[in-house]
This record gives structure tokens, sequence and C-alpha cells, in this order.
């Protein structure tokens, strides 16, 4: 319980001031987190990590909520970032590094992290959602899933960041399905590889780590991502055809271990998930013109860009996916299922 003294304090500037002198206590509290400043104002800090490089949406991502994380604690939280898998995490290592103590948390992508459970596969289904609108609804729709899948295994969401529209980076044109058994593909996890490979490519769920290696080993010809991901490893270097198959808009999730969360105090923890609320605003601002962006950038390096998409590429993919689709509603459970179907009448 805090004192009565700063229970009738509104402004959060002075209860973080007040704060302060509690931070002794805040400290203690958190073993391996907090580190305190040459100026004697103890910090609780957070390390966080993502496979993506720091100009990639979940990147920006991280480097945004560590800015109003700052600004609202008045330095009391500060969140430190390892972009571009510089800690040796991937997505689906994240949470067991989280709750090993060797990092606070992360933002990690979402069809990575369905082993924990299969509702964290909701947005990485295939040709369920084809616009933004949707891709928001849909969004907030499955966040309590999330939220509930997460808690159950000691993390807490933070926010969650909407990613544009999937497509099929090649090292050659795709002119149809005939082209799809030619693909040594990395898919982006379990579900999208059963997908390419009942479509007829030869495909493999690798962690992007594992998969650039593939490709600089003339192991892989092709991989399922958006252009966001492409452009911010430079896949154009290796494969310069893109075909926008929109095959799905996939989330990353940012998430904490609940017991560094727990452990700030209660304006504290209101003030951090403020700042993940801005953040997850600001990144679904941010989407809109992100696939124009990476287009250009794109066009700029000399990919050819294919949109739409050839009719028969896109209907074998389709006809694909409702096997996946279906086996994934039966592990996921009724709520998520339901989420399912919403999203098919839109």
């Amino acid at each position: 319980m805090l004192p009565d003294l700063l229970l009738p304090m509104r402004s959060p500037a002075k209860r973080i001031r007040a704060l302060l002198a509690l931070a002794a206590l805040v400290v203690s509290a958190v073993p391996g987190l907090a580190q305190v400043s040459p100026q004697a104002a103890p910090q609780i800090v957070w390390r966080m990590t993502t496979e993506y490089p720091e100009n990639n949406i979940s990147g920006i991502g991280l480097t945004t909520f560590a800015d109003r994380v700052a600004a609202r604690t008045n330095g009391f939280v500060t969140v430190t970032n390892a972009f571009d898998n510089q800690l040796k995490i991937s997505s689906g290592e994240i949470p067991r590094a989280t709750l090993d103590g060797r990092i606070a948390g992360g933002d990690a992508f979402a069809g990575a992290l369905s082993g924990l459970d299969p509702v964290l596969g909701f947005s990485t289904l295939p040709f369920l959602v084809q616009s933004v609108d949707i891709a928001r609804a849909a969004s907030a729709r499955a966040r309590p899933l999330y939220e509930k899948a997460l808690a159950a295994r000691g993390l807490k969401l933070l926010y969650l960041t909407i990613w544009p529209a999937t497509g099929l980076w090649s090292d050659r044109a795709l002119a149809g399905a005939d082209d799809l058994p030619k693909l040594n593909l990395r898919a982006y996890d379990a579900n999208s590889s059963e997908v390419m490979k009942a479509a007829g490519a030869n495909a493999q769920f690798l962690p992007m780590d594992k998969a650039l290696a593939g490709l600089k080993e003339h192991q892989l010809n092709a991989f399922l991502t958006s252009g966001d991901g492409g452009a911010g490893r430079k896949l154009w270097d290796f494969l310069p055809y893109f075909t926008a198959i929109n095959y799905a808009m996939p989330v990353s999730i940012a998430f904490v271990r609940n017991e560094a969360f727990a452990a700030l105090p209660e304006p504290m923890q209101r003030e951090v998930l403020a700042a993940a609320a801005e953040t997850e605003q600001r990144r679904i601002a941010l989407l809109p013109h992100r696939t124009t962006e990476n287009y250009a950038r794109m066009r700029d390096n000399g990919v050819n860009i294919a949109e739409p998409a050839p009719q028969s590429l896109v209907a074998a993919l389709r006809k694909a996916a409702t096997a996946t689709i279906a086996a994934w509603e039966a592990q996921a459970g009724a709520d998520a299922a339901a989420i399912v179907e919403w999203t098919k009448r839109q």
C-alpha cells in the first residue's frame, strides 16, 4: 500500500516525484531489473528485445514505447532495447528468456508464439484479413484471448503491432500456381508452413536468423513475409521479386514478465500501460502509409512487385488454406473460432 499522502495527488508529475522517495523499496522488490543512477534516483530498468531491425515496424514500436515510458514515468522506469536479434533470442524464444530473467520482455512475432497457445496464431491465419480496418477490428476482438494466454504463462501483454500484408519474396517471377513447387520457401509459423506445403511449395518454418543464413547459403529461394519485414532485411539482395498475395496482416506482441510489472507501484503501472496504449495507437496510425513507403523503397532497390498477384496462384493458396484454418479452430477453442467466423463475414 502507498502512503496516504500520495493518494490525493492527481497530477502524474507530483505522484512520480513523491514515488521517488519510495524507490528504494521498489528496487529491492525487483532483483536483477533495477539499477541506481549516479544522481541517487533509483530506476527500474527493463531490458527488451526483438529479432527485427530498429527501422522495422516492430523495432519502431519498441523505440516508441521506451520513449513514452521514460516521459510518462519521469525516468523512473527505463526501457533499453536490443534490436536485430542482437541478443540471439528469436521471437519464439522471447517468452522463455523473459521468464528466466535474461530480459524483462520483448516484441515477438505472434505466429512464432502459437506453440504456447494456438490462439496466439490467429493473426497469421491465411486470407482472413484483407484490409487495415478489418485487421484493427479483428485484433481488438482477439486481444482478450491473447492477454489470457500470456497471463497464464506469467507474461503481461503491453501492446500489439499490426504488420503490413504478407507477400511472397522470390528469386523469380511467379506466373501462377505451377511455380509454387519450384520454391524452397521460408514460412513464418507452423500454420503458414502447412499451407505452403499443401499448395506444393517446399516450405519450412524458420526463425529469421536461420532463414537469412539459409538464403545466403542458397538453400532457400523464397520468403513469406511482408514488404516491411523484407525491406528491413534487404531481401532484395537475393530475392528481387515480390508477389502481393495479401496472405495475412499478422501482429507482433510486446510483453513483459508479470513479476516485473506487478513490482511497480500502482501509479507507475498506470503510466506504463498508458505508454503502451500510445505506442499501439501510433503503430496503427503508421500502418495505412507503411505499405506505400515499403513499396517505394523496394522499387528503388530493384524489386519487381506483382500487384495484383496471379489469380491461379492465390486460388491455389486459398484452397490449401481451408484445412489449416479448420484445424486451428478445433485446437484454439470456441471463442477463437467465433472470431474467425466473424472475420470471414466482413
